[in-house]
């Protein structure tokens, strides 16, 4: 028996990865994030002129995105959002039945771009491609919310880099702060089909996945991650915390610790301020 392909139903929210825009500061980022016990991939160089490192975990993976001296005005539109969390990416059925389901629905998207990466393996670089659905700009304020499909999954999710010092397993919750969450949310539930948003304590949520999208007015944030998220100074909405399963907070207080990691407890387990994190508070958490 085959498997049917994928319809406009199919469309549901499973969250791919989550995007930090680091801008020129890739050696800067990686060694941040190296010490807070993730294991990156070597970095990668895409097609279209920006670079990354990768953080690989079960069902999806955090990238340290940014460009190389003189490669600025590669991507420049990328560059223009707040360095920061400005990337919240789905998983893609199929990059076309993404964008007719996007169409169908009334969100303005792009047409599908494909691009690739080549990977460095012991048996010989190979290259990752990628087809992504991005909704347009306008619609999402200090970045961007789109679809990546992987035609090479296995170049990606490699098991290899599933194995974080901090004991990270997935990325969990991803937070938007906004002035007005139902707003902000109202985006998603036009992409995904009502009903998808779930009332929470100042704001709304959603499923994603093994993660949770939260969309949080900003005193909510700031109560939820103990003052450790920034904060936008003209009001706009701003992606601002990601949250991580480890199987226990014994494994990243152990490391913090003894690397001089600031961290202080949260809602849900312990939090890394913003400052020092490239701009986003980072929650671990063991529920």
């Amino acid at each position: 028996m085959t498997d049917l392909p994928p319809t406009i139903d199919s469309v549901r929210p499973v969250l791919d990865h989550a995007v930090i825009n680091v801008m020129d500061r890739l050696d800067e980022a990686a060694a941040q994030y190296e010490r807070f016990g993730f294991h990156l991939t070597e970095r990668g160089h895409h097609s279209l002129g920006s670079s990354n490192h990768l953080a690989i975990f079960g069902e999806n993976y955090l990238e340290l995105l940014g460009y190389l001296p003189g490669r600025e005005m590669n991507r420049a539109d990328l560059w223009k959002h707040p360095p920061g969390l400005t990337g919240l990416v789905f998983k893609s059925v199929d990059p076309d039945v993404v964008f007719a389901a996007l169409k169908s629905r009334g969100v303005p998207a792009e047409q599908p771009l494909s691009f690739s990466r080549p990977v460095p393996l012991p048996t010989g670089a190979e290259d990752a491609r990628f087809r992504v659905v991005r909704v347009t700009a306008e619609q999402v304020q200090n970045g961007r919310t789109f679809f990546c499909h992987h035609d090479t999954p296995q170049l990606v999710y490699r098991p290899e880099w599933r194995a974080h010092p901090n004991g990270a397993l997935d990325i969990v919750e991803f937070v938007i702060a906004s002035t007005a969450p139902q707003r902000t949310a109202a985006l998603y539930e036009r992409m995904f089909g009502a009903p998808l948003l779930i009332s929470r304590s100042g704001g709304v949520a959603f499923r994603a996945g093994v993660a949770t999208v939260l969309v949080l007015e900003p005193s909510a944030v700031a109560e939820r991650y103990a003052s450790a998220a920034i904060v936008s100074e003209d009001g706009s909405d701003r992606m601002v915390a990601l949250t991580f399963k480890v199987g226990s907070l014994d494994q990243p207080r152990a490391l913090f610790d003894a690397a001089g990691v600031n961290y202080r407890p949260y809602a849900d387990g312990i939090v890394v301020g913003h400052a020092d994190a490239a701009n986003v508070a980072l929650g671990f958490t063991a529920r």
